[in-house]
This record gives C-alpha cells, structure tokens and sequence, in this order.
C-alpha cells in the first residue's frame, strides 16, 4: 500500500481508513464511472478536487493492449507526472492527499485528491471568440510562449500528457490578464506517462492535439512558426529542416481529428 497524506486531509482523516473516508466526500461530481469518480469538495472552505479509481478489470486492460493503448491503471500515473512536473518547473495542480493498495492491477483502489485552481478559465474559453475578436498581439505572443515553454519543458522532463489540449491550460485570473502578466497551469494529468525520456511517438502525438485543439482560434502561419520556435530552442531554419515530418504529420493529423471530431459531434436527422 502507498499512503501520503497533507494537510488538512492528515487531520480530518485521523484513526480512519483513508480509502473509505475518500469514497464518502460530498461535492459536485463530474464524471461517475463504474472504474472512476471524479468530483471536487470543500474542506475548511477550499476547494479541492478528488479523482477515485477502483480498478478497471481485465477485460478493459487487454482491449486496450489489443488496440496498442496504455491503460489507466488508477492515480499513480497522476501523482507521478505532478511530482515529475513540479520538480522540472512546470505550473500544475498540487497534490495534497495519495492512495493506492492492491497488487492486482486490474482490482487496484486509489485516489489523488488536488488543491482546486482558482480563480482560472480554460484557455480554449478564453479563446473561443478570438477570430471574431482578435487580442492584442503581444498577449497572444505571451500565451504562445507560456504554452510552447510548458509543453517543452514537460517532453524534456519525460512527461506525456496523452490530452494535450488547450483546454487543459488553465489561465489564473486572480489578477488582470497582460502581456507582462501570464500564468498559466496544466491539468488533467490522469491519463499521463512518465519516463526517462518521452519518445517521439509521444511527444508528437501531444503536438498534435495542441495543433487540433488551437485550429479555429484564428492562430496565423507566424504564430505557430513562433510556437515552434519556443517549443524546440532551435533557430527556425534547423527546426523546418530537421522536424519537416513532423510538421507534414501535424498538419495530416490535425485534419483528421478534425474530421473525427466532425463526424462525432454531427448533427443527428431532424436536428
């Protein structure tokens, strides 16, 4: 069994066991699974959010192994890629309280309890009416950077978030938001691995959901070429040269998420 408890979850979970004290926290539940709750709750008026995996079955393990995915196997892979993102400089959600036990992975109950974001937005919300309403330029370069700086900064620390979207960008409103004044946090980690090294498979593979994902904000040819550069470090001219697959791959897959997405959210008959 793995157990680490902060504050106040140490104290308000004296003498009990931690397992059953998570599954009877109250709040706003976002997602019910059968394998997985996820719901934020206050405690001495803070607000936290509480991921509860109970084990996925062999049944869902093997046909994700059949179709060459990796599994969520429970909160182990949240807690790890926080701690590995802390440590290489990367904003994310700070984890307050970790629980796992059970040595069969199909059966393994745990939980992740975060400290709530906020006051904060979705980048993709923030975002939404940009071609209806473009920023001023040097916001929009600011954001740019913060993004490409965290993304790198993640691969180069052996982190994949296999969700990489701007929506998992959160943008801290407690102060007005300037070009001088960007802070942004990443999110939504539960599905993310850890190596020594990301591979390229992977690293591209989030590329492309942040390419998707940013598509219909009104991004010009020169603000991904920015993105590119702050993403690599490199000068632009070895990037174009050296990545010219990766960029063709980009562009395909972006286009076919596109289309996924397209087909996924059409219109039924008589809508």
């Amino acid at each position: 069994m793995k157990l680490k408890l902060g504050e106040p979850f140490a104290s308000l979970w004296a003498g009990r066991d931690p397992f059953q004290a998570v599954e009877q926290l109250q709040g706003q539940v976002y997602r019910e699974l059968e394998a997985r709750r996820t719901l934020r709750t206050e405690v001495e008026g803070r607000g936290y959010f509480v991921k509860i995996h109970r084990g996925v079955g062999w049944g869902e393990i093997i046909k994700n192994l059949v179709t060459a995915k990796a599994p969520v196997l429970g909160a182990g892979q949240e807690w790890r890629a926080l701690d590995r993102l802390h440590q290489a400089g990367v904003p994310t959600m700070t984890a307050v309280a970790y629980g796992e036990r059970g040595s069969n992975p199909a059966a393994q109950h745990s939980f992740i309890v975060t400290e709530e974001l906020a006051p904060t937005i979705s980048l993709e919300d923030f975002c939404r009416d940009w071609p209806q309403q473009p920023p001023p330029a040097r916001l929009k370069w600011a954001l740019i950077d913060e993004v490409a700086r965290m993304t790198g900064t993640m691969h180069r620390a052996g982190v994949n978030h296999r969700d990489c979207y701007i929506c998992h960008f959160l943008l801290h409103t407690d102060t007005p938001v300037t070009a001088d004044a960007v802070r942004l946090s990443l999110i939504d980690l539960h599905r993310a691995q850890t190596r020594a090294a990301t591979p390229r498979r992977w690293r591209d593979k989030d590329l492309a959901g942040l390419y998707f994902s940013a598509m219909d904000i009104g991004l010009t040819g020169r603000d991904r070429l920015r993105f590119l550069r702050r993403y690599f470090q490199r000068p632009l001219r070895e990037i174009l040269r050296d990545e010219a697959p990766l960029l063709t791959r980009l562009a395909r897959k972006g286009a076919q998420l596109q289309a996924r997405y397209a087909r996924k959210y059409a219109p039924g008959p008589g809508q």
